[in-house]
């Protein structure tokens, strides 16, 4: 949703500006990690940079028909475990299916096991991570606002996720390639950013965003905002 802003200057002009609304949930119910801090103020900065409006709560509470009705993209930023009940859970599928869009940063995909309509709205569910190391990201989509600064092959810092239930309908972004790090179980397709139209609305994930220090990485930056922006468009 746009919230009309109307902005009254000096000389008595009046400009209106719409601003997209996004809220931004954390809540964890498993492993927490120790980036969502700054993960939120990344995303904070990004809205004040680029003209969207962040909301953070980490209250399941705000799941809720009549709460999201104010929002255009709900951002699952390290989410682990279940973290909705059906109540909240059937508002926020009504969401999606009414046009709304979701982004899943990390361990959004290690979010809600038991909701096979999340599983498939993510796009994958975590299963294991070999310890945090440098590898090569193939971008396989070069014309998305997510990849689009990204040279052909990005050498990356992070925490590799392996997934299981891989959606077949998601459209990959960027690609592990296996052979750059230790520990990848998915072989020659492991995908770790992709993006879907779903059930009434669009989806965003990027597997990228353990660390702390990945968000003052501008091209990780760059990457989240081009996922916002696929969603808000």
């Amino acid at each position: 949703m746009k919230l009309l802003i109307v902005l009254l200057f000096s000389c008595g002009s009046v400009v209106a500006q719409n601003i997209d609304q996004v809220l931004v949930f954390s809540k964890t119910e498993g492993f927490r990690h120790k980036s969502i801090e700054v993960g939120v103020k990344t995303l904070t900065a990004l809205g004040t940079e680029h003209g969207f409006a962040i909301t953070h709560t980490e209250n399941s509470e705000v799941f809720n028909s009549e709460n999201l009705l104010r929002y255009k993209l709900v951002i699952f930023l390290n989410t682990t475990g279940n973290v909705l009940n059906e109540k909240q859970q059937d508002a926020f599928k009504a969401f999606i299916n009414n046009g709304g869009s979701f982004l899943g940063v990390h361990s959004a995909t290690d979010t809600e096991y038991d909701w096979p309509w999340y599983g498939k709205l993510v796009g994958a569910y975590f299963i294991s991570h070999p310890e945090q190391s440098q590898a090569n990201l193939k971008i396989v989509n070069t014309n998305h606002e997510a990849t689009q600064h990204l040279d052909a092959n990005w050498k990356h810092f992070d925490e590799w996720y392996n997934f299981k239930n891989i959606s077949d309908a998601i459209n990959p972004l960027i690609m592990l390639d296996e052979t750059s790090y230790a520990g990848g179980e998915n072989g020659d397709y492991h995908p770790i950013a992709w993006c879907q139209e779903f059930d009434g609305g669009r989806s965003f994930y990027t597997g990228l965003g353990h660390t702390i220090e990945a968000y003052s990485d501008p091209n990780f930056r760059m990457h989240l905002l081009g996922g916002i922006r696929y969603c808000l468009d």
